[in-house]
């Protein structure tokens, strides 16, 4: 593992940190339900990529109290968008699933951000796009870590 303790290695982090924010800003601007709040988003996504799982496994990706995630799941099953089936081996547990409509609104926000983004990236000249493209992987890493 790198020391990350060099004025230029403050500098890079500082710089990482204030550019995924705002860009996270701006991309948030580019949503396709106003009703759903960026964590609901979240939620749903994690169901889209990890598939159905307990509110507590949820709770754990989404590194919230499972109380919260109790809250998020009722509102998201009150919209329709996941259901609450019993968990196959202990029936006092839940399994959180996302419904066709929720996969639906999943697909076109996604296409809307990608086209946002898709359209920043047409700015970048071939080395800069080089450049994100190799970074890609990288950042999906430290977001999922």
């Amino acid at each position: 593992m790198p020391e990350l303790s060099s004025p230029e290695d403050a500098a890079a982090i500082n710089a990482l940190r204030s550019a995924v924010m705002r860009l996270s800003r701006r991309i948030r601007h580019h949503r396709v339900d106003e009703s759903l709040s960026p964590t609901e988003m979240s939620v749903l996504g994690t169901l889209f990529r990890c598939g159905p799982c307990t509110p507590s496994e949820l709770a754990r990706k989404e590194h919230v109290q499972p109380p919260s995630m109790t809250r998020i799941v009722a509102l998201l099953e009150s919209k329709g968008l996941v259901t609450l089936d019993p968990h196959p081996d202990d029936r006092r547990q839940k399994v959180v699933s996302q419904t066709e409509q929720a996969q639906g609104l999943l697909e076109e926000a996604r296409d809307r951000r990608n086209a946002f983004l898709a359209e920043l990236a047409e700015t970048l000249d071939p080395g800069e796009w080089a450049a994100l493209r190799a970074a890609a992987p990288v950042l999906e890493k430290l977001a999922h870590l």
